[in-house]
């Protein structure tokens, strides 16, 4: 999660990666999961891009879909951003490691800094950093290592172990329904947008989210993507670039 496009002067992109059959067939590096509807899931990713596009005015790059990565459409996995800066993130499975390949050109190409984690001993995944606009927070996890959190460290440089920054909470009846998106449009007057899971997905956490008075909602469903271990997060990257000169 992170705030683009808060300087004035800069564009912003959203960076997704299209369904494979092979992610709708449950090849999802080997880990076992369900079947999916193939056409609802292509449905849920393609409203997705329309809201990232249309309604949140980024301008979207989507990256086709690859037959051999079933779970590269969950491409928030493969890096950390923030500014001018990409960590590209060393996945827990190795069967998940080639789908940085794509991610770090797509970046490359639109001129961001790339740093990449030269310690086999680290394990990174994009999704379990958060970035509130003023420190990054790591959850260690089963895809995450503290070696991994460390290297998030010394790459911003905006991270404490403890935090003296007053945050307020909201409690949300469902835990899915955290994994939100935060974006600035970047203009002034214009209210943040949050991405959220909707109603037709998490019924039950609407009203809390109703309590954000000063942000704009926009709902949309990954209830198909969910099936796969998707969550809003990871299924985008979305970062500010400096337009060309």
């Amino acid at each position: 999660m992170g705030t683009p496009g808060e300087g004035l002067g800069r564009c912003s992109h959203a960076l997704i990666r299209g369904v494979p059959e092979s992610l709708a067939a449950g090849e999802g590096a080997g880990a076992g999961l369900p079947a999916l509807d193939l056409a609802k899931a292509q449905r849920e990713h393609g409203v997705l891009g329309g809201k990232l596009r249309q309604r949140l005015g980024l301008q979207l790059l989507e990256l086709p879909p690859e037959e051999s990565l079933p779970l590269g459409p969950l491409l928030g996995d493969t890096a950390v951003i923030q500014g001018d800066t990409a960590l590209i993130t060393r996945p827990w499975s190795p069967a998940r490691r080639p789908e940085v390949d794509g991610v770090r050109k797509a970046l490359q190409d639109l001129g961001l800094r790339i740093v990449e984690i030269g310690d086999e001993n680290a394990t990174l995944d994009g999704t379990d950093v958060l970035f509130t606009g003023r420190e990054f927070f790591v959850g260690l996890s089963k895809w995450t290592n503290h070696r991994g959190a460390e290297i998030v460290a010394d790459t911003f440089r905006a991270m404490a172990v403890l935090t003296d920054h007053p945050y307020a909470s909201l409690t949300l009846p469902d835990d899915a329904a955290a994994d939100c998106l935060f974006l600035r449009p970047g203009l002034p007057g214009v209210p943040p947008f949050l991405l959220h899971r909707g109603g037709g997905d998490l019924p039950n956490s609407q009203e809390a989210l109703q309590k954000l008075s000063d942000v704009t909602l926009v709902p949309v469903s990954c209830s198909e993507l969910e099936k796969a271990g998707a969550g809003l997060s990871s299924l985008c990257l979305v970062l500010s670039t400096r337009p060309h000169s």
